[in-house]
């Protein structure tokens, strides 16, 4: 949690000097929907689905140039991500003994991210790209796995066991944010980006999590929003 404090700080403090040599500052709010879902090395990489899911937060928004060609935007967001689970079957081997399996449900990953952009409004129309850091707040995994012994074994159902459980997760997460939109005069926007990381968000120790599928994933996601900065004074 120390580190998390460092870092997000650093980027507020970057912010903050930014906005002191800026001719505007506008606070703002965001709030739309995530398509997420996992990218890198993934095991049976088709049981896992895109996911829809609530982001929103605040918006910082500092003016560098003047006359708001150029501007630096730090946002604090409330990201959740995930997958859900196609309800595939597919097989697989342990100690020399065939399954298949089949897993239903979704799986929640809740995130503080703190993208800090740079901005360019083109007469309305808007790109932005930038850093992010991402703190893992708390997961929900609501898996459902029937396991059934090849060849003619009796299927098995489990739940999944302590679902809000991120021992076995990386809480800090490194990654970036780029994104299209337009901004209309009085400050409301409509925004699409897409957000992705750097690192696998398993940590490499843990060669259990989904039967070691997801130990070289990373999260992605497709952001639609609506923002509105508040007019300056």
């Amino acid at each position: 949690m120390k580190k998390t404090t460092v870092v997000l700080a650093t980027l507020f403090s970057a912010a903050a000097f930014s906005s002191a040599h800026a001719q505007g500052v506008r606070l703002g709010l965001r709030a739309g929907a995530n398509y997420s879902n996992l990218t890198g090395n993934i095991q049976n990489e088709n049981t896992y689905n895109n996911k829809v899911g609530f982001m929103g937060g605040v918006i910082l928004n500092a003016d560098l140039s003047g006359d708001g060609f150029l501007s630096i935007q730090p946002e604090v967001l409330y990201s959740q991500k995930g997958f859900e689970n196609k309800p595939t079957e597919y097989t697989n081997t342990l100690l020399g003994v065939g399954y298949t399996q089949k897993r239903e449900g979704k799986v929640n990953y809740n995130y503080l991210d703190v993208p800090v952009l740079l901005k360019i409004n083109a007469g309305g129309l808007i790109f932005e790209a930038g850093p992010q850091y991402s703190y893992l707040l708390s997961s929900n995994n609501e898996t459902k796995t029937t396991t059934t012994r090849l060849p003619n074994g009796t299927p098995s159902v489990s739940e999944a066991e302590n679902k809000n459980d991120v021992s076995g997760l990386k809480r800090s997460e490194l990654g970036y944010a780029a994104g299209i939109g337009y901004q209309a005069d009085n400050g409301l926007s409509l925004n699409l980006r897409y957000t992705g990381a750097f690192s696998d968000f398993v940590k490499s120790d843990n060669g259990t999590y989904f039967d070691g599928d997801l130990k070289n994933a990373r999260h992605s996601a497709f952001q639609l929003s609506l923002g509105y900065l508040i007019p300056s004074k």
